[in-house]
């Protein structure tokens, strides 16, 4: 059984995890440039979340590092020049699966608490 300081760490990786998550989702329907991942996120959730440099590309190096995504330099269509591409590896995916448990986990801890639901006697 995890102590309590066990579980409060698992929550803060599960808060910090979350950009992660986005990302390999994003990349489940193919690859793309950081920019392309940043701007997907953006436009799907209405401009709410907004990609900074400084918080997707250590991401997307953070998930290289970890086996779950791969890159490669090639030249963009219709582009004159070279992006990184990044794409969802087997280990990826996994670990997709295994983030949105997590986050479907805590999505539905915080529901309870913000809209409980009433009992009727």
């Amino acid at each position: 059984m995890s102590s309590t300081k066990e579980k409060a760490q698992q929550r803060a990786n599960l808060l910090q995890g979350t950009l992660d998550m986005l990302i390999l989702r994003t990349l489940l329907y193919g690859p793309a440039h950081g920019h392309q991942i940043g701007k997907h996120i953006q436009r799907t959730t209405n401009d709410f979340l907004q990609m900074q440099h400084g918080s997707l590309y250590p991401a997307l190096h953070r998930l290289e590092q970890r086996g779950w995504v791969t890159s490669k330099w090639e030249t963009a269509p219709d582009k004159n020049r070279e992006f990184k591409y990044y794409r969802l590896t087997e280990k990826g995916k996994k670990q997709l699966v295994v983030e949105e448990s997590k986050w479907k986990q805590m999505a539905e801890a915080v529901s309870s608490v913000m809209w409980p639901v009433t009992e009727e006697n």
